[in-house]
């Protein structure tokens, strides 16, 4: 297994100070981290860095974690739902979390107070229960966050950021906001190249020759501080025409930017995200007018086998145009090897899929299997086992 780059060390009782920022409307003038309590990494002694390691203690902690969950549980984990202002409703959130139907949460769209108020919630009600802790997780791309969590920080755009200083200065910034608050995973960054107007903006793509480089940075310095970054969005969407959020779109022959992510996952990113994009005229790697989420070939094949990926894989939010009709997209996503499932148009029904292809089907259940042990891996990695 490869190694992930610059180990992070916590020390028990060590806290900092993040420097005021420049507006005093912002939740996070002064902040404290102390130790990364808010989700008790102090107590764990596994951190994000041992993730890609052969840590045979790490694996028996993971097999055993695994075994002690119940059927419902295990398929729990590859469901993440939203909530927020372009999220599902708080009540809806409540009784997926009460019947343990969900692995983790996207914060879509609200404050630093809202989603602090969520995670504490949350934290609590799985604590009782004694379930694995949940991933949280954020839209918090520099061109993004201070709008996707309001009351973070203000952070200078990605397609403005000039240098790799700068880079490393705004993740940090971000990691530290998203700690506060109890979030753990960052579906940062965008690692698209810049002509497609919907990604250019949110990518470090503008600096072509910069774009890995200045990507890899952001992602250490998420890591660094405990939270999981996310490559985003293969097979890469910043040559293609047109927006995944209205519509499927095609990547017409070579697929031009893979190329950028063989250096991020020798680098040890955590997460890479599946884009809704169809691959034609590509004698290899055609999707066949399906979206890339839903295709062993792109996920399994390419991105696992010939590129040797082993971290988690999420898909890009199941309810945009390139999938929302694709029928049974949730268990065919699963079977193409993608490990979470990112915002399913009904998390419960998406559950039910699920246990009945899990139930009837030997290979489908060891696909969903594997995902979930990459995703408690991940998650005592973090401190939330």
């Amino acid at each position: 297994m490869k190694k992930m780059i610059s180990p992070f060390l916590i020390v028990a009782c060590v806290c900092f100070v993040v420097a005021p920022a420049c507006s005093q409307n912002n939740a996070f003038t002064e902040i404290e981290v102390d130790t990364l309590s808010s989700n008790e990494l102090a107590k764990s002694i596994y951190k994000l860095s041992d993730y890609f390691s052969d840590n045979e203690d790490l694996s028996r902690k993971v097999e055993d974690v695994f075994l002690k969950l119940s059927e419902r549980q295990r398929i729990a984990q590859v469901i993440m739902p939203a909530m927020g202002k372009h999220g599902q409703p708080k009540n809806i959130i409540d009784g997926l979390v009460k019947d343990e139907l969900i692995g983790g949460i996207l914060m879509l769209n609200g404050t630093v107070e809202e989603y602090s108020s969520w995670v504490a919630e949350y934290n609590e009600l799985n604590s009782n229960k004694g379930v694995p802790g949940f991933l949280y997780s954020a839209d918090a791309e520099p061109s993004l966050v201070n709008r996707k969590v309001v009351g973070t920080r203000p952070v200078a755009k990605a397609n403005t950021l000039q240098n790799i200083e700068e880079v490393k200065t705004v993740a940090q910034t971000i990691s530290e906001d998203l700690i506060k608050i109890g979030i753990n995973y960052n579906f940062a960054p965008v690692v698209d190249m810049a002509p497609n107007k919907t990604v250019g903006w949110r990518s470090f793509g503008h600096y072509p020759d910069s774009v890995i480089s200045w990507s890899a940075e952001f992602i250490e310095a998420s890591q660094n501080l405990q939270v999981m970054a996310t490559a985003k969005h293969f097979p890469g969407h910043g040559y293609v025409v047109g927006d995944t959020h209205e519509k499927l779109v095609f990547i017409d022959g070579e697929m031009r930017e893979v190329k950028n992510y063989p250096p991020l996952i020798e680098a040890g990113v955590m997460s890479i995200m599946i884009a809704h994009i169809a691959v034609k005229n590509n004698e290899k790697y055609n999707t066949n007018g399906m979206p890339a989420t839903t295709s062993k070939e792109i996920v399994t094949d390419l991105l696992r086998g010939e590129l040797g990926y082993q971290g988690l894989i999420v898909t890009d939010a199941l309810n945009m145009g390139g999938v929302k009709n694709v029928s049974n997209a949730n268990v065919l996503a699963l079977e193409a090897g993608c490990d979470i499932l990112l915002m399913p148009l009904n998390a419960r029904q998406a559950h039910a899929e699920i246990t009945e292809a899990y139930q009837s089907d030997i290979d489908f259940k060891a696909n969903v299997d594997a995902a979930v042990k990459r995703i408690l891996r991940a998650k005592i990695c973090l401190g939330l086992i």
